[in-house]
Protein backbone atom coordinates (compact mmCIF):
# COMPACT_ATOMS: atom_id res chain seq x y z
CA UNK A 1 0.00 0.00 0.00
CA UNK A 2 1.31 3.63 -0.36
CA UNK A 3 0.19 6.81 0.91
CA UNK A 4 1.73 10.17 0.16
CA UNK A 5 3.51 11.99 2.60
CA UNK A 6 5.16 15.37 3.10
CA UNK A 7 7.91 16.27 5.79
CA UNK A 8 6.82 13.92 8.54
CA UNK A 9 8.74 11.10 10.17
CA UNK A 10 7.25 7.97 10.77
CA UNK A 11 8.10 6.25 13.70
CA UNK A 12 6.26 2.85 13.56
CA UNK A 13 3.14 1.49 11.97
CA UNK A 14 1.27 -1.08 12.49
CA UNK A 15 -1.77 -3.43 10.57
CA UNK A 16 -4.89 -4.51 12.86
CA UNK A 17 -2.60 -4.61 15.57
CA UNK A 18 0.61 -6.36 13.89
CA UNK A 19 3.77 -4.37 12.93
CA UNK A 20 4.21 -3.77 9.33
CA UNK A 21 6.80 -2.81 7.58
CA UNK A 22 7.59 0.54 5.85
CA UNK A 23 9.72 2.51 3.66
CA UNK A 24 10.20 6.00 1.77
CA UNK A 25 10.21 6.06 -1.63
CA UNK A 26 11.93 8.87 -3.47
CA UNK A 27 11.24 12.10 -2.52
CA UNK A 28 9.33 15.21 -5.23
CA UNK A 29 10.12 18.20 -5.31
CA UNK A 30 6.48 19.22 -4.61
CA UNK A 31 4.37 16.42 -4.35
CA UNK A 32 6.62 14.77 -1.32
CA UNK A 33 7.51 11.24 -0.82
CA UNK A 34 5.58 8.17 -0.92
CA UNK A 35 5.19 5.91 2.11
CA UNK A 36 5.32 2.56 0.96
CA UNK A 37 3.77 0.04 3.93
CA UNK A 38 3.78 -3.86 3.30
CA UNK A 39 1.22 -5.43 5.52
CA UNK A 40 2.14 -8.04 7.44
CA UNK A 41 -0.21 -10.66 6.45
CA UNK A 42 -2.43 -11.00 3.23
CA UNK A 43 -5.15 -8.64 2.90
CA UNK A 44 -8.63 -11.06 1.30
CA UNK A 45 -11.63 -9.20 -0.22
CA UNK A 46 -13.85 -7.98 2.31
CA UNK A 47 -11.51 -8.08 5.01
CA UNK A 48 -10.94 -4.84 7.53
CA UNK A 49 -7.58 -3.35 7.58
CA UNK A 50 -6.83 -0.84 10.50
CA UNK A 51 -3.34 1.23 9.70
CA UNK A 52 -2.25 3.14 12.37
CA UNK A 53 0.51 5.57 11.91
CA UNK A 54 3.26 6.52 14.72
CA UNK A 55 4.36 9.64 13.13
CA UNK A 56 5.40 13.88 13.78
CA UNK A 57 4.95 15.99 11.89
CA UNK A 58 7.20 19.78 10.98
CA UNK A 59 6.31 22.89 10.29
CA UNK A 60 7.22 22.16 6.60
CA UNK A 61 4.47 19.76 6.78
CA UNK A 62 2.12 22.18 4.73
CA UNK A 63 -1.00 19.80 4.35
CA UNK A 64 -1.52 18.87 7.65
CA UNK A 65 -3.09 21.52 10.01
CA UNK A 66 -4.68 21.48 13.29
CA UNK A 67 -7.92 23.14 15.33
CA UNK A 68 -7.10 23.79 18.60
CA UNK A 69 -9.59 22.60 21.29
CA UNK A 70 -11.15 25.63 22.02
CA UNK A 71 -12.09 25.41 17.97
CA UNK A 72 -13.44 22.01 17.98
CA UNK A 73 -16.80 21.36 18.94
CA UNK A 74 -16.17 19.74 22.47
CA UNK A 75 -13.76 22.11 23.01
CA UNK A 76 -11.69 19.51 25.04
CA UNK A 77 -8.58 18.06 22.39
CA UNK A 78 -7.15 19.66 19.53
CA UNK A 79 -8.23 17.79 15.86
CA UNK A 80 -5.23 17.17 13.35
CA UNK A 81 -6.85 17.09 9.85
CA UNK A 82 -5.16 16.53 6.32
CA UNK A 83 -5.56 17.54 2.82
CA UNK A 84 -3.89 17.06 -0.78
CA UNK A 85 -4.93 13.49 -0.39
Amino acid sequence: QVLDSKDVQVFKVTVNGQDAKFVFGEKHSFKGTPLEITFPFELRRGQEAIVEISFESSPKSSALQWFTPEQTSGKKHPFLFSQCQ
